[in-house]
């Protein structure tokens, strides 16, 4: 007699084995779709890119600045960037508008062109409390994509003029090599009078920047 056929979804789910999704670059559509600029496309009215604080914003106006750099030492010209950071009253600003002075999330991209690097246009961000109690120092959280990352890395960039908060943060000191702390924090700058902080992401070999399991 023939059996009749089981119809989709018809298995309870304690009987079906539920896969990872596969994973894959970000490959060149990333820069098409979400950095236009960085594509050499017309930019949109609206668009979520690297000036994440208006002249009128409340804080310390920096920028921040950075290559990405591969474990061959070479320059990756086309990695892609994204920003999500404290105000300066160490608050995240969770509704996106571009209408206001300031958003806690911004993107940017490496390009072939300017030294490769890739730029915030943002503020000072002021301490944020910890689950546990402590106060974070000053950071910004920064995600990576790029070709032949298949998941997205997870880092942070902390500010070198801030020592003491560096050195009691309850994540930074999580890292027990000092050394390697050292590949989260930025070097302050001054250009044409201007706040510059600079960080360089090296993806692997000596050197390699703390990635987070977030």
């Amino acid at each position: 007699m023939k059996q009749p056929a089981i119809q989709p979804n018809s298995q309870p789910t304690s009987e079906m084995m539920l896969r990872e999704t596969a994973s894959q670059t970000a490959g060149p559509y990333v820069h098409i779709g979400l950095a236009l600029a960085a594509a050499g496309n017309p930019v949109r009215d609206e668009e979520i890119w690297n000036e994440m604080a208006k002249p009128d914003a409340e804080g310390e106006h920096i920028e921040v600045v950075g290559t990405v750099i591969d474990g061959n030492g070479d320059l990756v010209r086309d990695a892609f960037v994204e920003a999500w950071q404290a105000d300066a009253n160490g608050e995240y600003q969770a509704d996106y508008d571009l209408s206001k002075p300031f958003n806690s999330f911004g993107r940017t991209a490496t390009t072939f062109d300017h030294g490769s690097e890739w730029s915030l246009a943002t503020i000072k961000p002021g301490a944020v409390k910890h689950p546990s109690g402590q106060m974070m120092a000053p950071h910004i959280n920064l995600t990576l994509f790029a070709r032949g990352v298949n998941i997205h890395l997870q880092t942070r960039l902390y500010f070198d003029d801030e020592a003491d908060a560096n050195a009691q943060c309850p994540v930074l000191s999580r890292i027990e090599s000092p050394a390697r702390r050292q590949t989260l924090i930025a070097k302050r700058e001054e250009v044409e009078g201007k706040v510059r902080y600079r960080l360089d992401i090296r993806l692997q070999g000596e050197g390699e920047t703390v990635f987070f399991d977030f």
